[in-house]
């Protein structure tokens, strides 16, 4: 796929399109995880009710309050899995594979916390929560709720690859000014004007190099050599695989091995070879 120079008008980041329906989509995502709080502690009430079993309405809304908090501190790692484990980096069988793999550390992730969060809460009661209590064994307990979390892992994932595919679509540009240098990356099904200086670094990955263009980064079938070439002397090469464009360049810090680490205007900090300590500083 190759690569070429356009031009477009744009904005640091997402743009203003992208911004709101960023936003918008996780108001979707927090009324829907409120449904399933309420929906979830209302039925596991009538569940026990119905089984002559008995507990406190607070403990039970305290079980699903401390697994909705769980499962949103594992949504960061959900949505960089899918935005970095995808085609064209990987097969989709490969794709397939590593979804499914990281469930186990999600759940044991999700488990943890929510028991821990348990605790502390009944601890505070002055009482003490036990976690397997029902189960003959840790093993029967632990598969009890992988089977329960892998089932909301996998709606997680596929809401993530839904939005991400929505806000990469309202990144497309509309307008096409002729004052901006910019470069043409076709990141999967999505093809990208991306304008030159708000390029901070290009990495070769295999057959492919990675764009870092604002807080994303953009996967594009293209040799270092060939989009150096085309973005041209503005970007300066500090390692044989990463090219970096030199007005983000805030502070160079050298080591005694004459390596050195490049610090951008928005804190990254990249290794350089000392083979291109020279042509940085120039």
């Amino acid at each position: 796929m190759a690569t070429g120079m356009g031009t477009s008008g744009g904005r640091h980041g997402m743009n203003g399109a992208q911004r709101r329906l960023a936003l918008l989509l996780a108001a979707g995502f927090a009324i829907v995880l409120l449904a399933i709080l309420v929906a979830d502690a209302e039925s596991m009430m009538s569940d026990l009710a119905l089984s002559g079993k008995h507990d406190t309405a607070v403990h039970i809304w305290s079980w699903e309050t401390t697994s909705i908090i769980a499962w949103l501190t594992a949504t960061p790692a959900i949505w960089w899995l899918v935005l970095r484990v995808r085609p064209p980096r990987f097969s989709w069988v490969v794709v397939a594979l590593l979804i499914l793999l990281a469930s186990v550390p999600v759940s044991l992730w999700h488990i943890a916390l929510m028991v821990g969060l348990r605790k502390l809460f009944y601890a505070m009661e002055g009482g003490r929560y036990h976690f397997f209590d029902l189960f003959g064994s840790i093993a029967d307990r632990l598969l009890y709720e992988y089977r329960k979390d892998f089932a909301t892992y996998l709606q997680f994932a596929g809401l993530a690859v839904i939005a991400q595919w929505l806000i990469a679509r309202a990144g497309l540009p509309v307008a096409v000014p002729a004052t901006q240098r910019m470069l043409t990356v076709a990141d999967g099904a999505v093809t990208h004007q991306v304008p030159v200086d708000q390029i901070d670094h290009v990495t070769a990955a295999g057959n492919y190099v990675e764009i870092a263009w604002a807080p994303r980064t953009l996967l594009h079938r293209a040799t270092l050599a060939g989009v150096g070439a085309e973005l041209g002397a503005g970007f300066v090469q500090i390692h044989r695989s990463r090219l970096v464009r030199r007005a983000a360049i805030r502070r160079i810090e050298t080591d005694r091995s004459g390596d050195f680490t490049v610090v951008l205007e928005n804190g990254t900090e990249l290794k350089g070879s000392r083979r291109y300590r020279e042509s940085v500083q120039g």
